[in-house]
């Protein structure tokens, strides 16, 4: 914090993202509300992430390509533009499906650019060996916005319904693109721009393929992804279907969710460097509290288990995000963003309409399930993996300490 850059993108970050889970909360319980569908709601949530799937490799090129700071600009002013025409169709008492359906795939295209140049843009503001802070900082941020969106953007809906909230959102944009456009330039950590080539998309899906670090961390979140991060899609139906709630009820279970992810962040932030051990044991205890989500009998325990299920998923979601920032070289850091975020955000148009599917079958509290399941299995076969590379290293320390012939380099 003591960088000047870093403060004013942290703080209009935070206002930013704000809106956005105010609308994320808003946009949910309008789509429940005009279809009574939980597959409606995964669909919507799908159509925001699709462009992530689609076209979230070549965000990457951009953002390894292009200045950063004033992508950034263009492409916070193009999702403000996204939220203010669905504020417009939603005032003017017309809120078509099929038209909050387009105004949602066109704000999901411009975050599919935004977000890997966002990330990549976290080292140019600190430098390197501050990285781990802001990483860790910009998910308390994003914890906290949890916490503050939600509660806000319930209280709007049942006093002036959804309306506003769209209309509020579009103008927190503004936050983002003024603090962006203040930053010194002369104190930003460049590096030089990537020149254009063919098949740099390529060259950054081999790069990661080819860093075992990389790799693993992205397959792993690429399960978790699809299965578990699919909250904005079950936590409405939870509350309307299997506890009887209203719009306030889902914006309490979300900001408790924000409040436990505000403290897994703080704890991921005063870690210096992430660990593998650490990255196994949140994904496995990610899984086990969704597992046990799934079950609470009431809406209290549902209200306890929700703040450790925020705990346990940033924690988990922050070292990954961090293990790849350091891992990956500067040059390729957009491209290795744009892929953790292509099978972070990108996976849901697969996972959100199956889980909204399985949570309108069979019930929300199945669809919390699911995604526990595969959390806990992608912690194990990852642990499993680690495992075998700590006993081969082992036996390999065996074999030179006992052979004094043995070479360091063949050690």
């Amino acid at each position: 914090m003591r960088s000047r850059n870093y403060r004013l993108y942290f703080y209009g970050q935070l206002v930013s993202t704000s809106g956005t889970w105010m609308q994320t909360v808003a946009l949910g319980w309008l789509v429940l509300r005009i279809t009574n569908s939980g597959f409606a709601v995964g669909v919507v949530t799908a159509l925001q992430f699709l462009p992530m799937l689609l076209l979230g490799t070549y965000g990457g090129v951009i953002a390894d390509r292009l200045e950063k700071r004033r992508t950034l600009i263009a492409t916070q002013a193009g999702m403000a533009f996204s939220s203010a025409a669905l504020a417009a169709i939603t005032l003017a008492g017309a809120d078509p499906l099929w038209a909050i359906y387009l105004l949602t795939f066109l704000l999901g295209t411009f975050s599919a650019v935004d977000m890997p140049v966002r990330q990549a843009f976290v080292s140019e503001m600190v430098g390197q060996d501050d990285l781990p802070n802001a990483v860790a900082l910009n998910s308390a941020m994003f914890s906290t916005s949890r916490v503050i969106g939600p509660a806000i953007g319930a209280i709007l809906i049942k006093l002036v319904d959804v309306g506003p909230v769209f209309a509020v959102n579009a103008v927190s944009f503004a936050a983002v693109i003024a603090g962006l456009m203040m930053m010194q330039s002369n104190e930003l950590y460049r590096t030089a721009p990537v020149a254009r080539a063919k098949g740099q998309a390529r060259e950054g899906l081999r790069y990661v393929w080819e860093t075992p670090e990389l790799r693993s961390t992205i397959l792993v979140m690429a399960v978790v992804g699809t299965l578990a991060f699919n909250f904005t899609v079950v936590l409405p139906v939870l509350a309307k279907f299997t506890f009887g709630g209203d719009a306030g009820t889902y914006g309490t279970l979300s900001a408790l969710m924000g409040v436990g992810s505000m403290v897994g962040a703080l704890g991921v932030a005063s870690r210096l460097r992430p660990t593998a051990k650490l990255l196994v044991g949140s994904c496995m205890a990610f899984g086990v509290v969704m597992l046990a989500s799934a079950v609470a009998p009431t809406l209290l325990s549902e209200d306890v288990l929700i703040v450790l299920l925020g705990l346990t998923s940033i924690t988990f979601m922050a070292t990954a995000n961090t293990t790849c920032q350091l891992t990956s070289v500067p040059e390729m850091r957009g491209r290795v963003m744009a892929l953790y975020g292509l099978v972070f955000l990108g996976s849901t148009p697969i996972g959100g309409p199956i889980v909204g599917w399985i949570s309108q079958s069979f019930g929300p509290r199945y669809g919390l399930a699911v995604g526990g399941v595969a959390t806990v299995a992608a912690a194990g076969a990852m642990g499993s993996v680690l495992l075998r590379r700590h006993f081969g290293t082992r036996q390999g320390q065996m074999v030179v300490a006992l052979d004094p012939s043995a070479e360091p380099a063949a050690a």
